[in-house]
């Protein structure tokens, strides 16, 4: 399980429908830990470097005996991890509010149905971090989809879909209505999908989903396609998935509303790991606007833009090329495989809302490493025993202020000149440690994954993850139209309350 969660309360107005929206919604994601799952820092930095490391080598090597691998995606969904979105299914009376891990690196939306089971999902998460947690009733107005759509090629297999012939057999359909190609009428098949610790066998559905406006209007997404799951494998949660994918929720938005659906960014508001702070709402803009809420300037000319590289095995990644790593002085080229993409898919970095920590191959990270070493490591001792309960390395004590003088400069180098400077809070983490005897010293840990080797590992797929700890105090734009990903600094408690005096 990772160190966050961001959970987005979304007001759910029951008023009439308007078909007249802004080009741009803005909703807020509020950051809130649970002090009842993690009884220490080293325990809240253990359970997320873990998760984080669970992730990142799912997607690099998949499960044995399984030809599938694109249903096989990494996402521990566990209690502090992710990005809740909250909407409503349904039509008129029968509309219900549910809450879903939003998630940039899947590509399908699903949610626990009525009734609905779920082996092993004890301690999983805490219901009342969870606005809505209750698995839906599916209302009159809820149709399943038929197994000739393109939507249950696509939940079922979105490299090679099925043909719908195929698709009809395993619905059942009879051999004349095949033949004729007539099973309309029958509905897809149930399809299985596993995550890096659970999976879940789901039937698509379609209705109506309903998200709010700034005005006191609800903006309708008819014949909205979902997976309802009536049984899981530790995944209590939904998944509203983000990445790319015809059945994501930006793709959907994007056939009722391109100037929605074409473009989505978040902007984290920066945060420790402390549960009894105070935390700002961060928000996330679906659609692009035309200029920096509350500034004069637009914020095209902030960002700096770097290329979406096509993944074939892993199509509904966000994947980028990294070419270097400055620390202090010292740039540091990127092996060629975190450059780009190869035709078996391996390769490339991804920026993932679903991990916390960035995760380097070895040859990378240990560069990195080293110039920490040579700062930080001449002045300070090295607190091996903060990293065995941690998971992070490495981690200094830092016995008195000249630490601060000695934390070397991190930025990332992507493809298209597109360099983005890291805040020292975003890679170096300093907290209080209760010591020994009750005596409290200061320790500083580098908040960056050892990945491996990448050659270790089979099935293709990234070599590295751009964690959202490390994307903290940036807006971050994915444009799906433009196939590219910016970065851009920015005041995000700022940019929300701006929104709100709109």
């Amino acid at each position: 399980m990772a160190s966050s969660v961001f959970i987005i309360f979304l007001s759910i107005f029951l008023s009439s429908i308007s078909q007249s929206h802004s080009k741009f919604l803005i909703l807020p994601l509020t950051h809130s830990l649970s002090t009842a799952q993690f009884n220490s820092t080293h325990h809240l930095l253990k359970s997320t470097s873990t998760s984080s490391a669970a992730r990142f080598l799912r997607h690099r090597k998949p499960p044995p005996n399984n030809d599938n691998n694109h249903r096989q995606i990494s996402l521990p969904l566990s209690p502090g991890t992710d990005y809740t979105l909250s909407f409503s299914i349904g039509g008129g009376s029968n509309t219900q509010t549910i809450s879903l891990y939003m998630d940039t690196g899947s590509d399908i939306v699903w949610l626990p149905c009525n009734p609905f089971e779920c082996i092993l999902c004890e301690n999983k998460y805490n219901p009342k971090t969870i606005p809505n947690p209750s698995p839906l009733n599916l209302s009159s107005s809820a149709k399943p989809t038929s197994c000739k759509s393109p939507a249950c090629s696509a939940a079922h297999s979105s490299l090679s879909p099925s043909s719908s012939s195929d698709l009809c057999a395993a619905a059942r359909c009879p051999l004349e209505q095949i033949e004729i190609s007539d099973c309309a009428g029958f509905s897809c098949p149930p399809f299985y999908y596993a995550y890096a610790d659970g999976s879940l066998i789901a039937k698509l559905y379609t209705d109506s989903l309903s998200i709010p406006t700034s005005s006191p209007s609800l903006l309708v997404l008819q014949n909205f396609t979902f997976g309802c799951a009536h049984s899981a494998l530790a995944e209590p949660i939904g998944v509203a998935g983000f990445g790319r994918g015809v059945l994501s929720l930006p793709a959907q938005l994007a056939s009722f509303s391109p100037q929605l659906g074409n473009q989505f960014s978040y902007c984290l508001v920066s945060h420790e790991f402390e549960p009894n702070r105070v935390r700002r709402p961060s928000p996330l803009i679906l659609g692009r606007y035309q200029k920096q809420l509350g500034e004069s300037n637009p914020p095209e000319a902030e960002f700096v833009y770097t290329p979406m590289l096509d993944n074939p095995k892993h199509p509904y990644f966000y994947s980028v090329g990294l070419e270097a790593v400055s620390v202090g002085k010292r740039r540091i080229t990127a092996p060629e495989s975190l450059k780009r993409v190869d035709r078996g898919g391996d390769g490339g970095m991804v920026v993932d809302s679903g991990t916390t920590f960035t995760i380097l191959p070895s040859e990378l990270y240990d560069s990195v490493v080293s110039e920490f070493t040579r700062g930080v490591g001449n002045v300070h001792r090295r607190a091996s025993r903060i990293e065995e309960k941690t998971g992070l390395s490495p981690c200094y004590y830092l016995d008195d202020d000249s630490a601060a003088n000695k934390v070397p400069a991190m930025v990332f180098h992507f493809l298209g000149n597109s360099s983005v400077v890291l805040p020292r809070r975003n890679y170096f983490y300093e907290f209080l440690d209760g010591g020994d005897g009750g005596k409290r010293r200061k320790v500083g840990c580098v908040m960056v994954i050892n990945g491996g080797d990448y050659d270790d590992f089979g099935g293709g797929g990234p070599v590295g993850t751009l964690g959202n700890y490390q994307q903290q105090g940036f807006e971050v734009v994915y444009d799906l139209e433009g196939r590219r990903v910016g970065f851009a600094r920015r005041k995000c408690a700022s940019l929300w309350d701006n929104s709100n005096q709109r």
